[in-house]
């Protein structure tokens, strides 16, 4: 049987307050780089809750999604030669309460708030090609409701009826 193609889902929160982003510096196989915190989707989560997850991992900030931003797709090449396509869920909402002392994801350096003109001028840092897109729809006014994505009961281990 031929190899099945599957792309690689992840998750991503778009944060802003007073005209700036919410972004973090990460270490990477190709140096440091800028990214919305995001990540991959865990086994038994909907997406929402894994970008609450993600967030909390590498920013020390609570979020709760309140809407998405969109669904995006693109293909990188990576460090290695390797080629992986990703299907990202970006998602807005609600930036709570700093876990003061908790360390951040291995590999995220700080984190830093960029209005949208700064993070345009340094796209040769961005770590995906996502992350002005998913800035530019927020900016757009692009919000859909949460439950726009149906995530069945299978999905947190719960029996399929």
């Amino acid at each position: 049987m031929a190899h099945r193609w599957k792309p690689n889902v992840t998750v991503a929160a778009v944060i802003e307050q007073a005209g700036r982003f919410l972004v973090i510096e990460e270490e990477t196989s190709a140096g440091l780089r800028l990214n919305s915190p995001a990540g991959h989707l865990d086994p038994g989560e909907s997406p929402a809750e894994g970008c609450a997850r993600e967030t909390l991992e590498e920013t020390a900030h609570h979020f709760t999604p309140t809407a998405l931003v969109g669904i995006y797709m693109a293909r990188q090449r990576g460090a290695r030669g390797e080629d992986t396509t990703y299907m990202r869920f970006a998602f807005s909402g609600t930036l709570g309460p700093l876990e003061p002392g908790r360390a951040l994801d291995h590999g995220i350096v700080r984190t830093l708030w960029m209005t949208a003109d700064e993070l345009r001028a340094s796209r040769e840092r961005h770590r995906s090609p996502l992350l002005m897109q998913c800035v530019d729809d927020y900016l757009a006014g692009h919000r859909h409701p949460l439950d726009l994505i149906h995530v069945h009961a299978s999905v947190a281990g719960e029996d399929a009826a």
